[in-house]
């Protein structure tokens, strides 16, 4: 069995939904997620939860963001 970098999982992963977006749109390449990702390793249960409550509450928190557009 093959194995693959975890990019290239993410990769592969985002490529579907990006492509049926930008059909839906009527567009073609058009940047549907954000550059990069920051891959960590969660090592405790304390670090789980901070991940939990950050991905909870950040979308009450994107206007305030500098790269935030509506």
């Amino acid at each position: 069995m093959k194995r693959y970098p975890l990019s290239e999982a993410i990769r592969a992963f985002k490529s579907f939904p990006a492509r049926r977006i930008n059909a839906l749109h009527g567009v073609k390449g058009t940047s549907v997620w954000q550059r990069n990702y920051y891959e960590r390793i969660i090592r405790n249960q304390s670090e789980y939860q901070a991940i939990c409550n950050h991905i909870l509450d950040d979308p009450q928190n994107w206007e305030q963001d500098t790269e935030y557009t509506r």
